[in-house]
């Protein structure tokens, strides 16, 4: 072969290369070892309180992936910093909320009034829900 020719061949290989390496490294990159997103404060409000979720789970009705996925959302949410009002206010309301989600993920008769008692939205709003 020509040198021209063996630059040429040399050359589309880099450049292939130089292509697709960035997309099989981006493929990796968002396979099972990529990180989480945690649900933000009002992605937990849609599906836990506005959705049926937190109901479900209080009324009994709720299978155990849900109360898994509730668990899991308000654990989440409480790991978040509010959005206005104090970290001790906050923690403290949502310290209720996970334990009463976890004593339900358990099986405690008593969960559900505890978890619908700690689901007050008021006491919640009044300090930390952003005007």
């Amino acid at each position: 072969m020509s040198r021209k020719k063996n630059f040429t061949m040399v050359y589309s290989m880099l450049l292939g290369a130089s292509i697709c390496l960035p997309i099989v490294g981006a493929n990796v990159a968002i396979g099972e070892d990529a990180p989480e997103e945690k649900p933000s404060i009002k992605a937990v409000m849609k599906a836990c309180f506005k959705g049926p979720l937190v109901k479900k789970v209080v009324a009994g009705k709720a299978s155990d992936d849900e109360k898994k996925e509730l668990h899991a959302m308000l654990v989440a949410m409480s790991e978040t910093k509010p959005p206005r009002g104090s970290d001790e206010s906050w923690q403290k309301l949502n310290k209720a909320l996970r334990d009463a989600s976890e004593k339900m993920l358990d099986g405690d008769a008593a969960a559900a009034n505890l978890l619908n008692k700690a689901a007050n939205c008021k006491a919640c709003h009044s300090e930390h829900k952003p005007k």
